[in-house]
């Protein structure tokens, strides 16, 4: 449950239904042995999904599990396979060990870059944990109710040229084209999001659902799995100091536990 330095790595809130949401960008923690090898570009963590826990504080008063990593994933990307391999081959993409932002801002000083050694090491102290306990709630939910959702929480800026083309929709969903969830589940709630006409939304889009919805996402084993990729812009600014926006999420998180509500109820009763 800790790293090397004897610090936990996650926090894990356990709830009563079967339902776990994962935030594993939502870190803002770089350690210091680790940010002295890094550029002052790092220390801003811009590519965190910020305020996730906070606009998902609905979900923990529903009953929801809560898992969240401390440390950014700058350190690691928790969402990730442990080799490194590309989600989506022929696109650009940042990796485990990030070496740059989305703005393909060096994150190390020259000469600093972490070798293949240090990726077992962060492997080690805060990939594994992290899965573990994802694994283990998932376990525990699993054995308590029958069928459980993983409800994978992430937000990103609504134009990152580097991975998309224009603006991105506001609602993203992700089951890796369906085979992660029970059917038709990321089109249902795109649906909802359409109809609701304040904001855009698509199904296995741009983002289909990364290493956490593919891996753990197994329907004929009763885990359904899947990402939201929440467009900042819907309830934050977007530029520094990344403000929560108090008016923004109040009229986005109505819809959001609407959302929330009907993917637990398809998934129940799948």
């Amino acid at each position: 449950m800790t790293a090397t330095h004897n610090l936990p790595v996650f926090s894990l809130h356990r709830g009563s239904l079967p339902m776990l949401i994962s935030i594993p960008h939502l870190g803002t923690r770089i350690p210091d042995d680790i940010a002295a090898t890094m550029s002052p570009v790092a220390a801003r963590t811009d590519d965190c999904d910020w305020h996730l826990d906070r606009l998902y504080a609905f979900a923990k008063r529903m009953g929801a599990s809560i898992l969240t990593p401390i440390y950014a994933r700058y350190v690691i990307d928790l969402n990730r396979p442990p080799d490194g391999a590309n989600l989506y081959p022929g696109q650009d993409t940042t990796g485990l060990l990030p070496v740059d932002t989305f703005d393909k801002e060096p994150l190390y000083r020259d000469g600093h870059l972490p070798d293949d050694a240090e990726a077992a090491r962060r492997r080690d102290a805060y990939w594994k944990p992290y899965h573990e306990a994802l694994q283990g709630e998932l376990a525990a939910l699993k054995a308590k109710h029958g069928n459980v959702l993983l409800w994978e929480a992430h937000s990103i800026r609504s134009q990152v040229p580097r991975f998309f083309d224009g603006r991105l929709p506001d609602f993203n969903f992700g089951t890796s084209n369906g085979a992660s969830a029970v059917e038709g589940l990321a089109e249902t709630l795109a649906n909802i999001v359409n109809g609701h006409g304040g904001y855009t939304a698509v199904a296995n889009g741009r983002f289909k659902g990364g290493y956490i919805t593919r891996h753990y996402g197994q329907p004929a084993q009763n885990v359904h799995a899947i990402q939201l990729e929440l467009s900042q812009i819907t309830y934050m600014q977007e530029q520094m100091p990344y403000a929560y926006g108090e008016v923004l999420a109040a009229k986005v998180e109505p819809l959001l536990e609407t959302l929330v509500k009907t993917a637990l109820e398809r998934v129940v009763a799948a």
